[in-house]
């Protein structure tokens, strides 16, 4: 597996081992994202529905600046509707 900046994650073996989780608001059978923290406060992201699929890497700056940007409504545009989804269902409701 290999991140957008090109680093190698080897094989979704390598990845079994890290603690992923995923919003207590998303659906069980919604397509979200997990989230599984890494050495040096990097954060690595995977869809929920292909585990196996390829994993994308974050440094803990990228990380933080897009949390705060998605809790100022800085992504509201981008949901269904031009709103945030907040729905306990979907995948979109951040907590606060």
């Amino acid at each position: 597996m290999h991140d957008l900046a090109g680093q190698s994650l080897g094989s979704s073996a390598d990845t079994a081992p890290l603690r992923w989780r995923k919003s207590r608001r998303s659906n069980p059978n919604g397509a979200c994202v997990e989230l599984a923290p890494l050495s040096g406060g990097r954060v690595a992201v995977r869809h929920s529905r292909h585990p196996e699929g390829p994993v994308l890497i974050y440094s803990g700056q990228e990380f933080v600046a897009f949390l705060l940007g998605a809790k100022a409504g800085e992504f509201d545009d981008m949901a269904e509707g031009g709103r945030p989804a907040r729905d306990e269902t979907d995948c979109a409701g951040l907590d606060h």
